[in-house]
């Protein structure tokens, strides 16, 4: 179980909101990008911050902008930290928003929102990401993500696909991807996502995701069931099988750098894409590392 703390009170009520919605956004030692994503989300009806005890200006800065602030303590198993939010928190509002810490939502797209919300026919919308990498829009560098990022309070969720984990695996929802009970459809315009502005940070990051990573891959996708691999399935299910057949090939890290590079015009989004998908090809090769290094010691663990 978590430990739920009381939200701090917004500084300032909104008395008709434009856009009627409760904004979850998921922080730590966001100081650097926090400042725009809520100046993004000014007009949000609703805006939580969910904190994991930054040491940098996080939550303070989250408390300028009048968002609920409310600290996650994450003690190892599931929920994680989005998944709770929305279990655990008064959202008072009838749909949810789910933004990263370096997401921002701009006005074409706010205006879509509003009226997508309207439509009593559909319970959840993805939402593609511009993705900007440091400094730099890709265009390219298979850089195109969407995600069903606004739903209807109560018909979404996030997909359990690895039910014990520890603070090694980061304390939020990393390639889980939530699911919606009902109709969904795509909006077109895209949020904005500021990737990575240090590299420190990405990397740090992302060594925390390959451990989940890790862990996932080598028990088979047991709790992939709802969004199982599939070449023809949504995205998230397209990607799932598309890493699976990389993963069953010799060489798949600087293969998958050339899939990222050459085959989806890396090389076209200049020295920022040389960068991110190098990074993608390390990532992969810390992935298959770890889950070696996952098997050579369950044999070790089961003798002690």
């Amino acid at each position: 179980m978590q430990k739920l703390e009381a939200p701090k009170q917004m500084r300032k009520e909104r008395t008709s909101p434009l856009l009627p919605v409760t904004a979850i956004v998921a922080a730590r030692n966001e100081a650097r990008n926090l400042p725009r994503c809520l100046e993004s989300l000014r007009d949000v009806g609703e805006v939580y911050v969910i904190d994991s005890q930054s040491t940098d200006a996080t939550a303070q800065i989250a408390e300028s902008y009048g968002a609920h602030v409310v600290q996650f303590h994450y003690q190892g198993g599931w929920p994680k930290k989005r998944e709770w939010a929305m279990e655990s928190l008064p959202l008072a509002h009838d749909w949810v928003f789910l933004v990263d810490a370096d997401e921002a939502l701009t006005p074409e797209l706010a205006r879509e929102v509003l009226a997508a919300i309207q439509n009593p026919n559909c319970d959840g919308y993805y939402i593609a990401l511009r993705m900007y990498f440091l400094g730099r829009e890709l265009r390219h560098s298979g850089a195109a993500f969407e995600k069903l990022s606004l739903f209807r309070r109560g018909k979404g969720r996030y997909e359990c696909r690895l039910r014990e984990q520890d603070a090694s695996m980061a304390d939020m929802e990393v390639h889980e991807h939530v699911v919606v009970e009902g109709k969904t459809a795509k909006l077109q315009h895209p949020l904005l996502h500021h990737n990575v502005e240090s590299l420190s940070h990405y990397i740090r990051k992302h060594d925390e995701y390959s451990n989940w990573d890790a862990r996932v891959w080598l028990e088979g996708e047991a709790g992939s069931r709802e969004l199982a691999p599939s070449l023809f399935g949504s995205q998230a299910q397209r990607r799932r099988w598309l890493r699976r057949k990389f993963f069953a090939i010799p060489g798949s890290p600087l293969l998958f750098f050339f899939y990222k590079y050459i085959f989806h015009l890396g090389f076209l989004d200049g020295i920022p894409g040389l960068i991110y998908c190098g990074l993608q090809g390390i990532q992969f090769f810390h992935i298959k590392a770890k889950i070696y290094e996952l098997k050579t010691q369950a044999p070790r663990h089961g003798r002690e």
